[in-house]
């Protein structure tokens, strides 16, 4: 049920509203939306009073919102973006068939983005857009259908299904590994550790995972995947990572499991979603069509070559201390 007609101002007055929050300026709103300056001041007035709260200091010949305002001009241009990006979609798809998705970056480019052609070939019907975000969210005040959540099977108000489970493996460059001495999960110890942020007790578990004892981890924090990729394949010290979305950079040779150890995961990959999108037949489809994707593992993938295999593809013998990292 909507909120009474009194807290709904008509769509001109908030565009009119929003570009004069986001230019500054009357003029330049009344520019960008082919209005006269008189004409949307009478439009932000008329929403002031319709609201009864003062969005702006009119100070001389300049606009400056208040506090009020400013929280409201944050609302309503992701409100206005909403209803814009809902427009697009209707008109890219007038059948409907729209799935917005949001996903962890790398799973993204990685995992999912080489399976989603085949997907999209299969069913013509369905459009999947993908968006990015690295921590849950509350479904009902956003525009996402569904997302992809790594860790423990917790959401709350979502239903999880299984996808795919992580096996996480330290790595680090071929020459970090020489500088280093590393052959055992303790000889990290005295080597620079780079972390994750979304992650950080990583290297604390992998460590007790590996019986190895420890007072304190230091090293590097990072906030994206790929930037703590790039980092230690460019020697600047040893990660954690998953192994299977990793495989262009093991198999190249830019990296290389950095000790032989024990088997470790950090947890499992989930698809997270409103349990009012069951029983709508384009999520229905694609649901089935990821989770036996993930239940499928890497077919059709590439596999892990050892260290020996990619060093002998470039021409190169590896140092006899290196290992091969499995097939997940």
């Amino acid at each position: 049920m909507l909120p009474p007609r009194r807290f709904l101002p008509s769509f001109s007055l908030l565009a009119a509203f929003e570009a004069a929050a986001r230019t500054g300026s009357v003029t330049a709103a009344a520019n960008e939306l082919g209005l006269t300056q008189s004409a949307v001041s009478r439009q932000i007035s008329a929403l002031e009073n319709q609201l009864g709260v003062p969005l702006f200091r009119r100070e001389r010949q300049t606009i400056r919102l208040t506090l009020a305002g400013d929280g409201y001009a944050r609302e309503i241009r992701e409100a206005l973006r909403r209803i814009s990006n809902a427009s697009l979609n209707l008109r890219a798809h007038p059948q409907g068939g729209t799935i917005n998705l949001a996903v962890l970056p790398l799973f993204g480019a990685r995992w999912l983005a080489p399976r989603l052609g085949r997907f999209l070939d299969q069913n013509p019907g369905i459009a999947v857009n993908l968006v990015s975000r690295l921590e849950p969210f509350d479904f009902r005040f956003d525009s996402i259908d569904a997302a992809i959540h790594f860790g423990e099977p917790r959401w709350p108000g979502a239903e999880l299904s299984f996808l795919v489970e992580e096996q996480t493996v330290a790595v680090c460059s071929r020459d970090f590994k020489q500088r280093f001495s590393l052959e055992r999960p303790d000889d990290l110890l005295g080597a620079p550790l780079l972390h994750l942020n979304t992650r950080p007790d990583c290297w604390e578990n992998w460590f007790s995972s590996q019986e190895v004892s420890f007072r304190s981890l230091h090293g590097t924090l990072f906030d994206q995947f790929m930037t703590i990729v790039e980092a230690a394949a460019s020697g600047m010290g040893a990660a954690l990572l998953p192994a299977f979305l990793i495989r262009p950079e093991l198999e190249s040779g830019r990296l290389v499991k950095a000790v032989e150890a024990k088997d470790f995961s950090a947890g499992n990959y989930y698809l997270a979603h409103p349990a009012d999108r069951e029983g709508i037949l384009p999520f229905d489809t694609f649901k089935a069509w990821l989770v036996e994707e993930g239940l499928g593992g890497d077919r059709g993938q590439p596999g892990l070559q050892s260290d020996e295999a990619s060093a002998n593809s470039s021409g190169t013998a590896p140092p006899s201390a290196d290992a091969a990292i499995d097939r997940n």
